[in-house]
């Protein structure tokens, strides 16, 4: 007993911070997850058509980005926990209420502004300010594990949610992810700490003693002014356009593109929504893997590399979508699910890694921009996807051309400069 308390006590709490993190970004993409399982379900009932339903979540996507920035102030002015139990909150209310909804206007206002809000203060901004404040090593492999919660909420939540939605009702399904919220709460009152100075100990991997840890000093000002002269400082740069430029693109070919219309268009070919999830969630698995493993390479290598050859590859296999969608073997999918499995969302930590080192101490507002651009994108394809669908019929064209747009944007972050620090000075 005495050795588990003693082994207890040398584990660093910013792992315990990380776990809280985890679980709170993993319980944030089930339910950014949750309405490719209701696209179908709410056009049954209620007889919407593509356009109406994408629309709320076009919206969705694009609050979900545009809050990145402000939350990143708002935690440096008022703390990460408030934070979090605010946003937390406001996605057991959106999700809760969404079960009485009867009208596009209600869906738009739950699922676009109030879980849009509520998803974008619990994103991969809120893993980038957790990890620069409790970690001076090991920053990429910890991005990478709180980027892939994205790939495990898919995991969790989507077989669930759509044998719920298709044997149940999509009432019972939007009722479970407001439980998922609730839980999350609790436990984020009862663990969460703002920095290493409340549990008296340096940041993992900091050198020095707990005497020399500076006190927390809480920014002057109003957040909002600070999230916008991070953008003056940050569009100054080329650095900055190309990181935008290119995670734009990202979030146009994952959450917007294949988040929203893989399971529609699944169904087009004949593929059961049940099934079509299944293999959303089975893409996670691969996506666990790959961002993690992307996080601890951006550790080492050249993270303009890495991102050169995930957006080519990823550009590659949803060329080859349409293909493997039309095929009547089993394996073209396989591959694909795979393939672009570990791509996912593999792009986040060498993206955070190289905005850390341009950008220095307004990285973590200056990510919040970028962050932005990437879900900007994903409100891109969502409706853009939607609307094309409605008008051509077929998702071939979509799909083909995103993944030439991975191309350019490869053609993006090659143009990075290596080792680069920006600095204000440089502009004037």
């Amino acid at each position: 007993m005495k050795k588990q308390i003693i082994s207890f006590r040398r584990l660093h709490y910013g792992w315990i911070v990380i776990c809280i993190a985890f679980l709170s970004l993993l319980v944030s993409a089930g339910i950014r997850s949750t309405p490719g399982v209701l696209i179908l379900p709410l056009e049954s009932a209620f007889g919407w058509d593509s356009m109406s339903t994408t629309f709320p979540l076009a919206f969705n996507l694009a609050l979900y980005g545009l809050c990145g920035p402000f939350a990143a102030a708002i935690m440096e002015k008022y703390g990460i926990k408030r934070v979090m139990v605010c946003s937390l909150t406001m996605l057991v209310v959106g999700t809760g209420l969404s079960a009485w909804m009867k009208n596009i206007w209600e869906f738009t206002l739950l699922w676009g502004l109030v879980i849009g809000i509520g998803t974008g203060f619990t994103s991969s901004v809120l893993g980038a300010v957790i990890t620069n404040r409790w970690f001076k090593e090991r920053k990429g492999l910890v991005i990478g594990i709180l980027t892939a919660s994205g790939a495990t909420g898919q995991l969790v939540f989507l077989p669930l949610l759509a044998k719920l939605a298709t044997e149940e009702s999509w009432q019972l399904t939007v009722l479970v992810t407001s439980l998922a919220s609730f839980f999350v709460i609790l436990l984020v009152l009862l663990f969460m700490k703002e920095r290493p100075s409340d549990v008296g100990v340096l940041p993992y991997g900091a050198t020095g003693t707990t005497e020399t840890i500076e006190p927390l000093q809480k920014p002057l000002g109003n957040p909002f002014s600070s999230a916008l002269k991070g953008l003056r400082y940050g569009i100054r740069s080329k650095e900055f356009w190309l990181l935008a430029g290119s995670f734009f693109v990202c979030g146009l070919s994952t959450n917007g593109l294949i988040g929203t219309h893989l399971i529609p268009a699944c169904g087009e070919h004949g593929i059961p929504e049940v099934t079509a999830a299944s293999m959303l969630a089975f893409m996670g698995i691969f996506d666990i893997i790959g961002t993690t493993f992307s996080g601890w390479l951006s550790d080492r290598w050249d993270s303009r590399w890495l991102l050169f050859w995930y957006y080519g590859l990823r550009g590659l296999s949803l060329v080859f979508l349409p293909t493997a969608l039309d095929s009547t073997s089993f394996w073209g999918l396989a591959i694909f699910i795979i393939f672009y499995g570990l791509d996912w969302v593999a792009t986040v930590p060498p993206t955070v890694r190289l905005c850390n080192t341009i950008f220095g101490e307004k990285s973590g507002i200056v990510f919040g921009w970028i962050w932005a651009s990437h879900q900007l994108g994903a409100a891109t394809a969502a409706f853009g996807g939607g609307t094309l669908h409605a008008l051509t019929g077929s998702y071939t064209f979509i799909f083909v051309f995103a993944g030439i747009l991975c191309a350019v944007a490869s053609g993006f972050v090659i143009q990075i400069r290596h080792n680069y620090k920006y600095t204000i000075q440089e502009t004037i």
